[in-house]
């Protein structure tokens, strides 16, 4: 009996630790891509201001052929929304909230399985004939101190998505 008391005291001191630490943690995350696309604007622009053009690029449609993905407002730019189900990839809905061209997409992503909004943006920026582009999402997760652990490790999460659309972005708008 002696044991099991000291067990869980042990496991409840844990518990408690885990509790005090995540509130300790940002509440806040960003994870932020960038890469150089050797193509004019004209090209790497309609490839992100379109959302029936990401099934090209990003990676989430590549991992997920059959994702089914439902578009409504307008056909692309600000007010263009999507939104996708996915047994592998998760749901969510997306929605263009500010275009100007060659500088700036940014957008409101939902992700329903974890009740979250999050805000995006492609930063473009002209150097000569390259352009760099740079993907960025930024959210909170609020006061839940668990729910900072998951934003301590997202920039881990999303990261190599955000590389591996932007270098599929790269290869399909450097095509000639």
């Amino acid at each position: 009996m002696k044991t099991l008391k000291i067990v869980l005291l042990g496991l409840t001191g844990l518990a408690l630790f885990v509790v005090v630490v995540g509130f300790a943690l940002p509440a806040n995350f960003k994870v932020e891509r960038s890469i150089e696309i050797n193509a004019p604007m004209i090209r790497i622009y309609p490839l992100v201001y379109d959302p029936k053009a990401w099934a090209r690029w990003s990676v989430w449609y590549r991992r997920d052929p059959a994702i089914k993905t439902t578009y409504s407002g307008a056909p692309a730019g600000v007010g263009a929304k999507w939104a996708w189900e996915s047994a592998s990839q998760g749901n969510g809905s997306m929605e263009m909230t500010r275009a100007d061209f060659d500088k700036l997409i940014a957008y409101k992503l939902v992700l329903d399985d974890f009740g979250s909004a999050m805000d995006g943006r492609f930063e473009f920026a002209l150097q000569g004939g390259t352009a760099k582009v740079t993907w960025i999402t930024e959210g909170a997760v609020g006061n839940n101190p668990l729910m900072r652990y998951f934003a301590l490790v997202m920039d881990r999460m999303i990261g190599p998505d955000f590389e591996a659309g932007l270098k599929n972005l790269k290869e399909i708008a450097e095509k000639p």
